[in-house]
């Protein structure tokens, strides 16, 4: 008798960080991805914002639009049956002031059907987190280098390499946590700080580039999968080179086509021959 999978739920989540059970996430932005991630066992599907670049061709996530997250977050949410779908809030959409950020959230729920929003920013971005939490709206956070406001800090670079920025960055994570947050997600910053912060806090930390002391890690899906290889962060493991394959196959398709040899009968449909007599005359 197959095993049945479980649901996950923020209590789950919470569950597997009191008992030390790593928690494992993946970014996905379409129905097949997600089927596939949530039959694979992954615990999380992180819808991000990160779809700009990875799926529309944009050369930043800044242009990603509400509308656009929303799109993606419903055809994820189709494939997955157990695993945790979290929506980012993309660049804009929250930035305002809480009242905005409550707007976007509720459509990113109510349109989009996933179970939780993420946002980004550190300490300055609790009283948003918790008009949000209040407002009945699960919301993880986004600490460490925050990819939306990348420029600021002079582009993709680790973030808290002195113990300074280290404990700023510790209490922008409790001030989080203490407005509501239910986990963060800690990005690009020395191992040390991502497991220290993962000890200092009862929410679960996800960490991207964060060591392996976080409860838990993230990778964007086509980077993983080597499906784009363009990027190559110190953090990023390649599990596969899909990439390759896929072009293998298309050129093979491409040769068969040409030369006539696809489809052969095997792919067609056949007709009554008296049928085809009579389309004949």
């Amino acid at each position: 008798m197959a095993e049945s999978k479980r649901q996950i739920s923020i209590p789950t989540l919470r569950e597997m960080k009191e008992r030390g059970e790593k928690i494992s996430m993946l970014t996905t932005y379409d129905y097949p991805t997600a089927r596939l991630l949530n039959e694979a066992g992954v615990d999380v599907l992180l819808v991000g914002d990160t779809l700009g670049m990875v799926v529309l061709g944009y050369d930043s996530t800044v242009y990603v639009t509400l509308e656009e997250m929303i799109h993606h977050v419903k055809a994820v949410v189709r494939g997955a049956h157990e695993a945790f779908v979290i929506g980012d809030l993309p660049f804009g959409s929250y930035n305002e002031d809480p009242s905005q950020a409550i707007r976007s959230a509720t459509r990113l729920i109510k349109e989009g059907g996933c179970a939780a929003v993420k946002l980004e920013g550190g300490i300055e971005m609790a009283p948003t987190v918790r008009a949000v939490a209040d407002a009945g709206i699960p919301v993880v956070g986004h600490v460490g280098l925050l990819p939306q406001t990348a420029t600021k800090v002079g582009g993709f670079k680790v973030q808290a390499r002195t113990a300074e920025d280290a404990l700023a960055l510790f209490e922008s994570g409790r001030a989080l946590e203490k407005a509501g947050a239910f986990m963060i997600v800690i990005e690009a910053v020395p191992a040390p700080v991502g497991m220290l912060l993962s000890r200092s806090l009862t929410v679960p930390v996800i960490g991207i580039g964060a060591g392996a002391g976080c409860d838990g890690q993230v990778l964007v899906t086509p980077d993983m999968l080597g499906l784009q290889e363009a990027m190559t962060p110190r953090y990023l493991k390649r599990y596969a080179h899909l990439a390759s394959t896929a072009e293998a196959a298309v050129r093979r398709y491409v040769s068969e086509v040409k030369a006539g040899t696809f489809p052969t009968e095997e792919h067609t449909y056949s007709m009554d021959p008296q049928e085809e007599a009579k389309l004949s005359r």
